[in-house]
């Protein structure tokens, strides 16, 4: 019977599986079919994001089912349950966006309710795409029940006239085609090949960067970043996942006993080294404020000035994340990392050893002179893309508090430059005005009211910053914004200024006409204009009724996300009771030009 057993060591699921009290529960769980071995046998959450809406989430019934397959053979029992999902490719440019970001907290808090409504002993999360990852990773520290991630895995590039194409490919061929430099023709060609099956899109993304960073941070098995969705190794690895849960249960290891200090700075090595989407930022804050890591921006500093860029992943290079597996995938990026000491090699991971600290795959054939790609995809440390890496946080007068820039995929010529402001106080605008040449060269294009609270949801404008590169104005054209970038984004755009304009930050007081100097290599974003005639700007601004008669409102579940959200500096995720308190909410300008709470 399932009563018996009870000297063994106490479990989570006990409290529903054992004991004379507990048979009105245990005859629930015979109604869903158990034994009494299954009921005997420790209860595993297997968290899949599979909706029908997804490229990169269509597959996942599959990943699930491997990874259940696993949980049997090493004697757990599994219990599938789903989340929602946004994708963010789908939600571009219309007011889908605004719930993307929003979407990560809602997936932390639904898995958290399951996991402690049901009594599981440990989680299998399976994400694919952007939000879906941090908002998994953020449940697993806040519930620290053993966990571990396995991803759906990228999809395959897709190939036209013997080139390799992507979404970042239609994203730009749309402003081509309004600049009159592509035919309709070719755009029908493009759409039909660029994205050829299932699997997170093919570039280095947010989705596939924060699958590689939960690689990179302990969290999943090596290959879990690369290894495509199409491959069998893909559903081997699920299937090794599902096992090697039950070994993490045996052994203790949680989540906070592997999101430290030593594998969050591992994290950001990496991705300084691949030249991650900026969104890891955000999303990394978010993470370590929950495992109670004391991350901040100077962080991210730290590691951009102290580590090299080794790879340029589509869209700031020609390579994909299938090329990047064939020479190994993250551990051998981690490999060549800790030639040079960059990564703290005593950290605890899910597979038992820090990224690139024990055998990395290399199949025959890996990109290193076979013709699949031109040139290795990993460069070495004695050869980087550049001396720094691929993320850089931006200050000064326009960004008291901070900024972002994807360096990586800027182009020279851009990366110290000084402009004449263009403002726009959301995307539909400056979509409208990029596409019907309103933006000339020489602009610095300021898109304003996008932020957490501002937008509400802090939306990715990867529409307008594609449409500037279609029209070939990459090289003379800078974006800044309080929203966000998307990781297919390239060119000069700067994401995440804080405070954001709902806030009262100087991003709210440009006015056209104004002068921006922009110095990636120096970190400095600067507003010239006199202080004294920001501060005239700024009453009028504030007798105009300030942020809040400017900042969006949708209703719903955007009104309570907009009351709670954070400052993108602190990784936008919505504040606790306590920081909610401590804010008191009204916002008064301080002597920065910010917001004073």
């Amino acid at each position: 019977m399932a009563t018996e057993h009870s000297a063994q060591t106490p479990r989570r699921s006990h409290s529903i599986t054992k004991g004379v009290e507990r048979a009105p529960h245990r005859s629930l769980l015979r109604a869903l079919g158990l034994n009494d071995r299954e009921m005997d046998s420790p209860f595993i959450g297997v968290v899949s994001a599979f909706n029908e809406l997804i490229p990169g989430h269509i597959h996942l019934p599959q990943i699930a089912a491997a990874v259940k397959a696993g949980i049997r053979i090493a004697g757990g029992t599994p219990f599938e349950f789903p989340v929602i999902g946004v994708c963010d490719g789908l939600a571009m440019n219309h007011v889908g966006m605004k719930y993307s970001l929003a979407s990560r907290e809602l997936i932390a808090d639904s898995i958290e309710v399951m996991a402690k409504g049901h009594a599981l002993d440990a989680l299998v999360l399976i994400p694919n795409c952007d939000k879906i990852v941090p908002g998994m990773l953020m449940a697993a520290v806040r519930l620290d029940i053993p966990a571990i991630v396995v991803s759906g895995g990228p999809m395959l590039a897709g190939h036209l006239n013997g080139k390799a194409i992507d979404v970042t490919t239609m994203f730009e061929a749309v402003g081509a085609v309004k600049a009159g430099k592509m035919h309709e023709v070719e755009l029908e060609a493009l759409e039909l090949a660029a994205c050829p099956g299932c699997g997170s899109c093919s570039g280095m993304y947010t989705a596939n960067s924060m699958n590689c960073l939960s690689e990179a941070i302990g969290m999943a098995l090596p290959g879990n970043g690369t290894i495509p969705a199409v491959d069998a190794a893909r559903i081997r690895l699920a299937k090794d996942t599902g096992v090697r849960i039950m070994e993490l249960l045996k052994e203790g290891i949680t989540p906070r006993k592997i999101i430290t200090d030593g594998a969050v700075r591992n994290a950001l090595a990496i991705d300084m080294a691949l030249g991650c989407s900026s969104n890891t930022v955000l999303h990394l804050l978010a993470i370590a404020r929950e495992a109670g890591v004391p991350m901040d921006l100077t962080w991210v500093e730290k590691e951009s000035d102290r580590v090299p860029q080794l790879c340029k992943l589509s869209p700031a290079g020609v390579h994909h994340v299938e090329d990047l597996d064939r020479e190994g995938g993250i551990q051998a990026v981690g490999a060549e990392l800790i030639k040079g000491g960059y990564l703290d090699t005593g950290v605890t991971t899910v597979c038992g050893h820090a990224p690139g600290a024990g055998r990395v795959r290399r199949p025959v054939g890996s990109g290193l002179g076979d013709g699949a790609v031109p040139g290795p995809v990993i460069r070495p440390l004695s050869d980087p893309y550049s001396a720094t890496g691929g993320l850089a946080i931006l200050r000064g007068s326009l960004a008291p508090e901070g900024a972002v820039v994807k360096q990586g995929g800027v182009a020279p010529e851009m990366l110290k430059r000084t402009g004449t402001a263009i403002c726009f106080d959301s995307e539909e605008e400056v979509t409208e005005a990029i596409l019907s040449g309103e933006v000339k060269p020489g602009h610095v294009v300021v898109v304003r009211y996008e932020g957490p609270k501002g937008s509400p949801g802090m939306r990715e404008m990867l529409t307008p910053t594609s449409a500037v590169i279609g029209m070939g104005l990459g090289s003379s054209v800078a974006l800044i914004t309080d929203g966000r970038f998307s990781g297919a984004t390239r060119g000069a755009s700067i994401g995440h200024v804080c405070p954001e304009a709902a806030e009262g930050g100087p991003i709210a007081l440009i006015e056209d006409g104004d002068r921006i100097s922009i110095d990636i290599p120096g970190r400095k974003l600067e507003l010239m204009v006199e202080p004294a005639i920001l501060a005239e700007r700024r009453q009028k601004w504030l007798a105009a009724g300030g942020g809040a008669a400017r900042a969006h409102r949708l209703g719903g579940y955007l009104d309570r996300y907009q009351a709670a959200v954070m400052s993108a500096a602190e990784g936008a995720r919505v504040a606790t009771p306590e920081e909610l308190a401590a804010a008191a909410v009204q916002l008064k300008p301080d002597s920065t030009g910010g917001a004073g709470k």
